[in-house]
């Protein structure tokens, strides 16, 4: 390989040792890789960076920032930053307690782009911790590099928290590279690689989707989304048969976002202002019309108007939950007059397929497009959601094609690739409000459980900086989707 030589130096300074080692996982290793000597090696100390940087450049990989995990990745993030002329930033292990008493030194601005430099790899925590500290100073952090991963599951624990892991070269690569070089022996690089083998995290993680099977029962299939190949939204649109679902398809595929704003807000003011100022980084609008303390017609035409203006679509949360006749109504007459504005709405099966009916005639009345979510799955503690009602809303959704888009669900439920699936409580990090609402990350919901689009709310609303935040999430959901393998 182009690295051997590389490889063989850093073993004969002392890198790469062999023996019982501690790793700071806890995890007792038969394999060591000490890159802290190499700043007493000046030039393998340059040839590293070298390697680093032009692993980046090959992969186009762009930042407006370097950062070294501390302390070992610092000499080769400040060797990158001197050759290349790109700036540096340093994160402290611990805050001072005097002068400035920053965790991150130097010269930035809000929202700019920062590359994470580190040397070894192997769960992927002191990438995630160096990116957390990052973020929460406005820093958007997408990707790192590495030296040498480990290969025991590090990258894929990081495309959950929304980073891309790049590397120089994995550590079964060293073991083969010294092999050859017959500088270790066959019995040590099978131990090595079958604790390796032994200790990789396991990323995999199976969900469960309904396939449709002519007009009988959904036949349950267990996908695993980190081999399953997908269409891009492009190609889904052309299978859709409703419009507004295809239309939404090919709006992620032009703005590359596929981020969903949870407007929830009281002031329709407030809800225009949002609309206009976060409108060029969403695909949709997620609106509670019975939320706002002043309603006129007006307010929801001018909301259409900045969804053409921005190219999105109008999703009003109404969760229509009643007998035909009277979600008809509701839909399409009131005071709300929704089936006018909306593109799309969403209900709930529990009253049977007479609410479908219900819907769909509504919206016919007013010659409206309406597209339908139905809701498979929340994302609240102990919602009775279970699955087989998971079950039968996925067969109610195949019964009317033409008028349902798709499913509100924390993971992929239906392997039809016309059905649009919307994932909320979202986070850039997990967490659990007082109220029992989970909050997943872009990564874990897209990459893991295979939804299509993140719903965000308090995410971007409770931000001092609206736009930057809803920027931040838009590109950790579009990162994970371009994770996720095409065929």
């Amino acid at each position: 390989m182009a690295n051997t030589d590389l490889i063989l130096k850093l073993y004969e300074i002392g890198a790469v040792k062999f023996g019982e080692f501690k790793l700071k996982s806890g995890i007792v290793s038969p394999i060591y890789i000490d890159l802290r000597v190499i700043i007493s090696f000046p030039p393998v100390l340059k040839e590293v960076s070298q390697l680093i940087w032009n692993v980046c450049k090959f992969n186009g990989v762009k930042c407006d920032n370097v950062c070294g995990v501390p302390y070992t990745a610092l000499p080769i993030a400040t060797c990158i930053s001197v050759e290349n002329d790109v700036p540096m930033v340093i994160k402290r292990k611990e805050a001072k307690d005097y002068g400035t008493k920053k965790m991150i030194e130097g010269v930035f601005k809000q929202g700019e782009s920062c590359l994470i430099i580190e040397d070894v790899v192997t769960t992927g925590s002191s990438v995630r911790e160096t990116a957390e500290c990052l973020r929460e100073h406005g820093l958007q952090v997408d990707d790192a590099i590495v030296l040498l991963d480990r290969d025991q599951g590090g990258r894929g624990a990081l495309v959950k928290h929304g980073i891309r892991l790049f590397n120089a070269f994995t550590l079964p690569e060293v073991l083969d590279v010294l092999l050859k070089a017959d500088k270790i022996k066959a019995p040590i690089v099978q131990e090595a690689k079958n604790f390796l083998s032994a200790n990789s995290i396991d990323q995999t993680k199976g969900v469960k989707m309904f396939e449709r099977q002519g007009k009988g029962d959904e036949m349950e299939k267990v996908y695993d989304l980190t081999k399953r190949p997908i269409r891009t939204y492009r190609e889904r649109a052309a299978l859709c048969k409703n419009r507004i679902s295809a239309k939404l398809m090919l709006i992620m595929e032009e703005k590359k976002t596929n981020l969903c704003l949870s407007a929830d807000v009281d002031s329709a003011v407030e809800m225009l202002e949002l609309a206009e100022s976060v409108g060029p980084y969403i695909c949709c609008i997620k609106t509670h019309v019975d939320t706002l303390s002043h309603f006129d017609i007006s307010v929801m035409i001018r909301l259409q108007q900045l969804a053409q203006k921005h190219n999105f679509v109008v999703f009003e949360d109404r969760k229509f939950a009643d007998i035909g006749n009277t979600v008809k109504s509701q839909v399409s007459g009131g005071v709300y007059r929704i089936a006018e504005w909306a593109d799309i709405i969403n209900a709930h099966v529990l009253p049977g397929p007479g609410v479908l009916k219900g819907l769909q005639a509504g919206a016919k009345l007013v010659d409206s497009e309406l597209g339908c979510l139905l809701i498979a799955q929340m994302s609240t503690k102990g919602n009775l959601l279970n699955e087989m009602y998971t079950k039968e809303c996925v067969k109610m959704a195949g019964d009317f094609d033409e008028f349902v888009v798709g499913f509100i669900s924390t993971s992929r439920v239906s392997s039809n690739p016309s059905h649009l699936h919307f994932s909320p409580g979202v986070k850039l990090q997990p967490d659990t409000d007082s109220m029992g609402q989970q909050y997943l990350t872009p990564a874990e919901v897209i990459c893991n459980r295979g939804s299509d689009i993140i719903i965000v709310g308090r995410g971007i609303l409770t931000s001092s900086n609206r736009i930057h935040a809803a920027r931040s999430f838009r590109d950790a959901g579009w990162n994970a989707y371009l994770s996720r393998p095409k065929c």
